[in-house]
C-alpha cells in the first residue's frame, strides 16, 4: 500500500496554505477550489454502525467547515467505502483498522489509496457478555451455549469483525453449533438493551473503543487463542485525489491523534447523553468544551 510521508504532505500543504486562508476569509466554502489550488468540497465516507468513525467524522466535518470547507458525510458499508476511496468518489475516511480488521481490504485497495496516519493505537475487537454471565472466557462458551440461547449476536455481515468471528473465533473455539446472527450494529445494540432490561445472558460482537462499555453492564470474554487478534490502530485514509487536491486538510489529518478518554467523552455526548440524530449542535457544544485541544489539531 502507498503511504505519503508526513514531510511530503507538509510540503504540498505549505504551498496551498495562503490560498486556503484567502478562501476561508472570503466565505467561499462552496467553491470547488480555493485560490492556490486547495479543493474545498469534501466527501467524507463513514462506516455504517462504527461509532468511533461516526464521532470522528462529525468532529472533522465541524473542524473543516470552520476552516472554510464544505463537507458531506456519506454513510456506507466497508466494501463500498474502500471502492469509493480507490475511485475518488470519496475523499477520506477516519476508521481503517490495522493490522487485522481491514487487512483484506487493504490487500485489495491499498495501492490505490493513501494512508494519512494512525490517530489511535489502543483499539481491539471483542466478544462481550453481560457482566454477571457465568463464564469469563471464549473457551467456556461452547459448553455453556444453552445459557446464551445458542446465539452470538453480531453486526453488519461485511464488517471485519464479522469476518474474524466467522473465520477464526467460531472454528477456534468450536462454536459451530451456535447461531451467529448478523444484521447491523443498531440491531445488535437493540438486542443488548433488551437482554439487559430482562436480566438475561447475551453474547455480542463488539470492539473497543465503543460507548456501550459505559452504558451497559458488560465484560469481555478472554481470548486465549488470540482469534480476534491483538491491539490495533485506527487510521485515516484518503483517495490519491484528496491528498493532491486538498493537501492542507490531508496534512491536518496526518497529524491527528485522539486517545480513548477523549474519544469516549465525545461518544458519550453524542450517543449516550443525546438520543437524536442531528449531531451538529452536540459536536459544536463538545468542541466548545474542548476548544484548546480541537484548536491544536489544525495549529
Amino acid at each position: 500500500m502507498k503511504k505519503r510521508s508526513t514531510l511530503s504532505i507538509a510540503a504540498i500543504a505549505m504551498a496551498a496554505t495562503l490560498g486556503l486562508a484567502g478562501c476561508a476569509s472570503d466565505g467561499n466554502a462552496g467553491g470547488d477550489n480555493a485560490e492556490g489550488g486547495e479543493k474545498m468540497d469534501i466527501t467524507l465516507a463513514v462506516f455504517n454502525g462504527w461509532d468511533e468513525g461516526i464521532a470522528t467524522s462529525w468532529l472533522w466535518k465541524a473542524i473543516l467547515e470552520e476552516k472554510g470547507y464544505s463537507v458531506e458525510l456519506e454513510f456506507a458499508d466497508v466494501a463500498p467505502v474502500f471502492e469509493g476511496l480507490s475511485s475518488g468518489d470519496y475523499d477520506f475516511t477516519t476508521d481503517i483498522w490495522l493490522p487485522g480488521t481491514h487487512k483484506e481490504y487493504l490487500e485489495t485497495y491499498g495501492d490505490e489509496i493513501e494512508e494519512l496516519g494512525a490517530w489511535n493505537d489502543e483499539s481491539k475487537l471483542t466478544i462481550a457478555v453481560n457482566e454477571d454471565a457465568p463464564i469469563d472466557s471464549l473457551d467456556e462458551l461452547a459448553a455453556n451455549a444453552d445459557l446464551f440461547n445458542n446465539r452470538i449476536v453480531g453486526i453488519e455481515p461485511g464488517a471485519g469483525l464479522t469476518g474474524a468471528v466467522e473465520n477464526a473465533v467460531i472454528p477456534d473455539y468450536g462454536l459451530e453449533g451456535m447461531e451467529f446472527l448478523t444484521s447491523s450494529t443498531a440491531a445488535m445494540l437493540t438486542e443488548l438493551t433488551a437482554a439487559t432490561d430482562a436480566g438475561e445472558n447475551i453474547v455480542v460482537t463488539l470492539w473497543e473503543p465503543h460507548w456501550a462499555y459505559g452504558a451497559f453492564p458488560i465484560k469481555n470474554l478472554e481470548d486465549p487463542e488470540g482469534a480476534l487478534g491483538g491491539t490495533e490502530t485506527i487510521s485515516s485514509y484518503g483517495s490519491t485525489q484528496f491528498v493532491e487536491n486538498s493537501p492542507q486538510a490531508a496534512e491536518w489529518l496526518s497529524n491527528f491523534k485522539m486517545d480513548l478518554d477523549t474519544l469516549y467523552s465525545l461518544e458519550n455526548a453524542m450517543f449516550v447523553e443525546y438520543e437524536g440524530s442531528d449531531y451538529a449542535p452536540i459536536v459544536a457544544d463538545w468542541i466548545a468544551d474542548n476548544q484548546e485541544w480541537v484548536d491544536s489539531l489544525t495549529s
